[in-house]
């Protein structure tokens, strides 16, 4: 480059390296950042997750640690949905069972496998999957599923990047319960429907 990169590229870059799958890269970008930037929460997280994907827990912990250590607080996954008017707010981890528990039969039935890769912590595969659909994202598309009828689109709004997991969950889901729903994440808009986005599975 012919300036020194700053935050926003080196950002950029483990942003690249976490989509791709280079650790190798991605760990020394992100020790990078978070000696530039200490109390950016996405760094550390970012970080964090890289070496969760390689089970390398000894290290998610001392990055944790560095995060008490300068008072970073991770922003917790927020989705939110306008129903007749109101707004209704939803973060990851608040229930809807039942029509949670029927999106799952419906996506296993259109062949969605959870990807439990999304769920950096050391908890087994079958804990891993309830995590996944606790998201935040997917509560929103069941209370959306709910309470506004066919053929009004889902419109929810996500405070971070969609995950990998959520992404193909709602594809999925639009072609189930052949809905339209459009979530806008902290980068785009994706348009889901009849299983396809209008991404094109790249953001």
């Amino acid at each position: 480059m012919p300036v020194p990169p700053d935050v926003s590229t080196w950002g950029a870059l483990l942003g690249a390296c976490k989509k791709h799958g280079d650790n190798v890269m991605g760990e020394r970008v992100g020790r990078k950042l978070v000696d530039l930037q200490p109390e950016h929460d996405g760094f550390h997280v970012l970080l964090s997750n890289i070496y969760a994907s390689k089970g390398s827990w000894d290290n998610v912990h001392e990055i944790r640690g560095m995060m008490r250590q300068h008072g970073v607080i991770k922003t917790p996954g927020c989705s939110m949905i306008e129903v007749k008017g109101t707004i209704h707010e939803f973060l990851a981890g608040e229930d809807i069972e039942k029509m949670l528990d029927d999106m799952a039969k419906k996506l296993k039935m259109e062949g969605y496998a959870p990807d439990t890769r999304e769920v950096l912590l050391d908890i087994d595969e079958e804990d891993k999957e309830t995590t996944l659909f606790r998201h935040s994202e997917k509560i929103a598309i069941a209370f959306g599923l709910l309470t506004i009828d066919a053929p009004t689109p889902i419109r929810i709004m996500k405070n971070l990047r969609i995950c990998n997991d959520c992404h193909m969950a709602a594809k999925l889901i639009s072609r189930a319960y052949d809905r339209e729903i459009v979530v806008r994440d902290r980068h785009r808009f994706h348009h889901f429907k009849q299983g396809s986005c209008s991404c094109l599975d790249y953001w």
